[in-house]
């Protein structure tokens, strides 16, 4: 028999990226999948995948968002009965990898956007590598090791990151959030969410990060790919310190 969730998720990530053992109630199930009252898994979403973890003490497979309601697929049978209190647990490394990883990227935009005034059109991410697409035409000469420096300096300067919450209102009219292109967010989000490296860049994001940006480790431009008039891709990857 197919149960739905009726309630939109807290996402205890927005706050607390650091959050790893929570309690929630059932508030919904659906083939193998099952929605809680709030969740600290992250979602598959904004070139970031979704956390993994345990559930009720089931694995936790695969983290979707539909409708503002967070569906977790988990493996196994004996799924919770709807209102029951269960124990989940995020599997730390990986969550964790991901935040330096994303951080990184922030980084890779504001050193860009700050040198070559550059916006980010795309990007992916996996635990300790990413790639990213900028409007360049070209690449300017010496560009890998000129920006794999750069980021790295940025990181070595271990800049706090703050993340606050702005009315639309405010936000849409904040000019350093302007080429995150806040706009183009759905006009039902009321509040945005920013992450700010302070001194560095500052985005409406809605992802996970690390506190400052010496905790990410060190970066390695791995290729530059050019994706056509205007579109060119960096691939990097997060090393230790």
């Amino acid at each position: 028999m197919r149960q739905t969730a009726v309630m939109e998720t807290d996402l205890l990530y927005l706050r607390d990226a650091y959050l790893q053992h929570f309690t929630a109630a059932v508030v919904g199930i659906r083939d193998n999948a099952v929605a809680l009252d709030r969740t600290a898994f992250y979602p598959t979403g904004g070139g970031q995948p979704h956390d993994t973890g345990t559930l009720a003490g089931l694995s936790v497979t695969d983290v979707r968002k539909n409708d503002g309601v967070v569906w977790h697929t988990v493996v196994g049978e004996a799924l919770p009965d709807i209102g029951a209190s269960v124990e989940s647990v995020v599997d730390w490394p990986r969550r964790h990898a991901l935040m330096r990883t994303h951080t990184a990227l922030h980084v890779l935009c504001g050193v860009i956007w700050n040198e070559w005034h550059v916006p980010v059109t795309g990007g992916n991410m996996e635990p300790l590598s990413a790639r990213m697409d900028f409007e360049f035409d070209p690449l300017p000469e010496g560009f890998a090791v000129t920006v794999e420096a750069l980021v790295n300096s940025e990181l070595a300067a271990d800049r706090p990151i703050e993340v606050g919450f702005l009315p639309r209102d405010t936000a849409v009219h904040d000019e350093d959030l302007i080429r995150t292109k806040v706009n183009m967010i759905p006009e039902a989000v009321s509040e945005i969410r920013v992450v700010d490296i302070v001194g560095l860049d500052k985005q409406a994001d809605g992802g996970t990060h690390v506190r400052s940006t010496g905790e990410v480790g060190r970066i390695r431009v791995v290729k530059t790919e050019n994706k056509g008039k205007g579109n060119k891709r960096i691939r990097l990857e997060i090393v230790d310190a």
